[in-house]
């Protein structure tokens, strides 16, 4: 990938935060560093750097992704009624790729787990 400093901010951005943030919030954030971004070169940035590996895309149901700079192999859960995303602090389960594998009589490259929950916040009606 060629070097961009917009998409160094793009990466940058995502990786200091917790939040799994959807293309627009990094379009907002970033934009307030540099006023010159435009939303089509978020998206852009943010399929490129997803697509190497340098990032994690969280598809969601409701169209908006979000990322994730955490990009070792690790689990999520989304709380159905705010669509917050969270990381859930799970060893992978190498093993399941493998029971998968056997069972299809396949290759399994990795899987992903998402936890459906209704977060603490949502509980107590926050």
């Amino acid at each position: 990938m060629n070097y961009s400093r917009q998409r160094e901010q793009v990466l940058e951005y995502v990786k200091s935060v917790k939040t799994h943030p959807t293309a627009e919030t990094v379009y907002n954030k970033v934009r307030e560093k540099n006023s010159n971004i435009s939303l089509g070169t978020v998206y852009r940035n943010l399929d490129k750097l997803s697509k190497e590996g340098k990032l994690l895309r969280i598809k969601m149901a409701n169209g908006k992704d979000r990322f994730d700079g955490y990009t070792s192999k690790h689990y999520h859960a989304i709380c159905t009624r705010c669509d917050r995303v969270f990381d859930v602090s799970l060893d992978y389960f190498n093993n399941v790729d493998k029971v998968v594998a056997k069972k299809l009589n396949c290759n399994v490259l990795s899987h992903d787990i998402i936890f459906n929950i209704i977060c603490p916040d949502c509980e107590r009606g926050f």
